[in-house]
């Protein structure tokens, strides 16, 4: 039998600074360095729009990261969005972790089937209490709430109307705009 050898964050950071995946577009995933695919053009622009909306709509009330790390137990994905709490070092000296973010959203085409089960496992694990993924062929927005285990225990489509977050309740936002590309 072949075992293949997992990774810890510490590892993965090691070898970020050594230089070693200097050249690769990569993303850790539950101890596995996996390469990350090419956005395509209408993936930036719907990425571009989502991250622009919520700054609009969040001022002063969240940081919004667009494509870049978080740190998890065993994973340091890059979501696509990821809605964090603002911090005094504005993250100089970490990623943010799993306490300081609100929610993650993916936005989803030629990996949605790792969107919807890879990734929401690795963030129910690490216990991100809302995980949203923008279908783009589908045109609708899946949003994943109340983590337990290795799944959420709500889960639920929507294509029109307005929606909040659990995190800022009081704030709506328009879903064909988070659908909008």
């Amino acid at each position: 039998m072949r075992v293949l050898a997992k990774w810890t964050v510490e590892d993965y950071h090691r070898m970020i600074e050594a230089g070693i995946l200097s050249d690769r577009r990569v993303e850790l995933l539950e101890g596995d360095i996996i390469a990350v695919s090419s956005e395509s053009p209408l993936h930036s622009k719907s990425n571009s729009n989502i991250a622009k909306y919520l700054r609009r709509k969040l001022n002063g009330k969240a940081e919004i990261f667009e494509g870049h790390p978080v740190t998890l137990p065993d994973s340091e994905p890059e979501p696509d969005v990821a809605i964090v709490r603002i911090q005094k070092d504005e993250y100089g000296d970490r990623h943010p972790s799993g306490e300081d973010i609100f929610w993650l959203i993916e936005v989803s085409r030629s990996t949605l089937a790792r969107d919807k089960n890879q990734k929401k496992r690795i963030y129910a694990v690490a216990g991100i209490k809302e995980y949203w993924v923008v279908d783009l062929d589908a045109k609708e927005l899946i949003i994943w709430k109340q983590p337990k285990g290795k799944d959420y225990q709500t889960e639920f489509k929507i294509n029109q109307g307005m929606i909040s977050s659990l995190a800022f309740p009081d704030i709506e936002l328009e879903v064909k705009e988070m659908l909008s590309n």
